[in-house]
């Protein structure tokens, strides 16, 4: 396995195949399975138990968090998630891949690629073209669970990549950094509602649908592709810029599209509209729908 191949943000369906018949999974090679999905929709834990990539583990994101928080899916603390990904195996000397079976091709796995840097894990990667594309190109699959052994990792949060609300707020008015929503533009403007929440977006941000920068296969478009959707929206790469969302879920695919332009520092508002709504003043929310009743 070439050394240059774990420094990659992205690994294709093939080298990870190759990794997989040629036995290299283990501790210096470990693939999690970070899928999630509305209850009511599908089961992610049952899915991954019928069939998913040999070797691969279950990361489950609903236990890898805060769960004192009142928002979804905010950073567990550094001893919880070194904890968790220890259990499955994961060192600091681990190439992490992550991926996920949702029909975009990928929607999780940005996620925890993001929080594994978070926490300075660098060799982590996002398989390209999820789960979805691994069965298309007819990779193997599996039902056996395997039981990795358990590995010390070291957390340390880089707080540089996580943006509170206090600075979202304080920001407002500085504008010390620019912020890029990934949520449809319905959402963004606030036309319609957010998962059952009354939608719209903090003062200033820009609207880049994370599905923007995936292909109509599922996989990651080229980085002139993607330099150029940043170049329309007038983001600038070469200043400080973060992500928001729902709930710091697809803001994590604007950190990777700016990673693989050569940006790697993005940070991403964790508690995202979720926590800017209940939170921020009204003023501070804005909304075409407001402005239209």
């Amino acid at each position: 396995m070439a050394r240059q191949s774990l420094s990659r943000a992205l690994v294709t369906a093939s080298w990870l195949a190759e990794a997989v018949r040629a036995g290299r999974v283990g501790a210096g090679l470990r693939v999690l399975d970070a899928s999630w999905y509305p209850p009511k929709e599908r089961n992610a834990r049952q899915e991954f138990k019928e069939r998913h990539i040999p070797g691969a583990s279950f990361f489950d994101i609903e236990e890898c968090r805060d769960k004192s928080s009142p928002y979804d899916f905010m950073l567990p603390s550094e001893s919880h998630f070194a904890d968790y990904v220890g259990g499955l195996g994961v060192s600091n000397d681990t190439h992490v891949v992550v991926y996920d079976g949702d029909e975009v091709g990928t929607f999780y796995a940005p996620r925890a690629w993001w929080m594994f840097r978070a926490f300075g894990h660098k060799e982590v990667s996002v398989l390209n073209g999820g789960f979805k594309n691994w069965v298309k190109e007819g990779h193997p699959v599996t039902a056996e669970v395997t039981q990795p052994t358990p590995a010390v990792f070291k957390a340390r949060l880089n707080r540089a990549l996580v943006k509170t609300f206090e600075e979202m707020v304080e920001n407002v008015s500085s504008l010390k950094f620019q912020v890029v929503d990934s949520r449809p533009e319905g959402r963004f403007r606030g036309t319609e509602l957010d998962q059952g929440l009354e939608s719209g977006h903090i003062p200033g941000a820009v609207n880049i649908p994370f599905h923007s920068f995936l292909s109509e296969t599922g996989h990651e478009k080229s980085i002139e592709e993607i330099q150029e959707i940043f170049r329309e929206k007038k983001v600038d790469l070469s200043k400080p810029l973060t992500a928001t969302c729902r709930k710091g879920v697809t803001a994590c695919q604007i950190a990777l599209a700016a990673f693989l332009c050569g940006k790697r520092d993005v940070a991403v508002y964790d508690g995202s509209w979720s926590e800017w709504f209940h939170r921020a003043p009204p003023h501070y929310k804005v909304s075409e729908m407001k402005r239209n009743k």
